[in-house]
């Protein structure tokens, strides 16, 4: 499929694409319309966080990531915790949300935001800032997915006993091995 969306990519739309390519449609195309000139986008193609479309920007709706999955009947505790996320960075950049010291969501979006702005510092293109943040989506969902998994199951994490991460790094690549 083809998809379409404003250009300058960031923490949602990122997610999007991220998103989208990951567990809606591994063979999409993306193409970027500049701010502004949304109505000359291509109808062929399934815009997302575009005004006035289905999968409209973040709203009192939710942002255009949790549409996507509501859209795709997705359920995904890591991804319900991703979209937490990115709920959490679209209020803190529209609504100056701040988040408190347990907020371990909010604490992870602001430091995302300021990835995610740094990347597209550093890169020209809207799909050099993809290539770049999708290793970070990747890393994210896996750290909620084993931690979930985990607290199913009914396992502790071993503690580091003076080793650093070690113990606690090879036991989660394990369950997560043990649960693709």
């Amino acid at each position: 499929m083809k998809w379409v969306t404003r250009d300058y990519v960031h923490l949602d739309r990122m997610a999007c694409v991220w998103l989208i390519k990951r567990f809606v449609d591994p063979a999409a195309s993306f193409s970027f319309i500049p701010w502004g000139q949304e109505d000359s986008r291509p109808l062929d193609h399934v815009a997302f966080s575009i005004p006035n479309t289905e999968l409209s920007p973040h709203d009192a709706n939710g942002t255009t990531f949790q549409k996507i999955l509501k859209k795709h009947l997705i359920h995904d505790s890591a991804l319900e915790e991703l979209a937490s996320v990115i709920q959490k960075g679209v209020d803190h950049v529209l609504h100056d949300y701040q988040p408190s010291k347990e907020d371990v969501h909010g604490q992870i979006a602001v430091g995302l935001l300021a990835v995610s702005e740094g990347l597209m510092l550093s890169h020209l293109s809207d799909e050099a800032v993809i290539k770049a943040n999708t290793p970070i989506y990747d890393a994210l969902y896996d750290n909620f997915k084993v931690h979930a998994i985990v607290k199913r199951s009914g396992q502790t994490i071993p503690p580091s006993n003076g080793l650093g991460p070690t113990l606690a790094t090879q036991f989660l690549r394990r369950v997560l091995k043990e649960n693709p």
